[in-house]
């Protein structure tokens, strides 16, 4: 994913509904996001929830410019996907492991 918005203390991703990724969420919200950056590794397990609510598509339109190319918040393709029941675990190979939960 290449999106994410805080919006109200939440957090929030975006796709398209017609996009693989988000078929299978609708089937089973179970997700586990990764990431690395110069040896720091993030892991974050949570479910993905549709928040079908406008204003939040809105509000990542207006972070991310650059989709309204593709989307727009009443098309009924763009998605908003909300983290919930997260567990992020940050690691690396010279620090201690920290977990976090939200």
């Amino acid at each position: 994913f290449g999106t994410i918005l805080l919006y109200n203390g939440r957090l929030y991703i975006q796709t398209g509904k017609k996009k693989n990724v988000a078929r299978q969420l609708f089937v089973n919200p179970k997700a586990e996001i990764v990431a690395f950056k110069d040896g720091d590794w993030l892991r974050i397990t949570c479910e993905l929830l549709e928040a079908d609510d406008r204003n939040i598509r809105i509000a990542m339109l207006e972070k991310a410019p650059s989709l309204k190319a593709m989307y727009n918040e009443d098309d009924g393709n763009m998605v908003m996907f909300e983290i919930n029941k997260a567990t992020a675990e940050f690691s690396s190979f010279t620090k201690a492991k920290e977990t976090v939960s939200f």
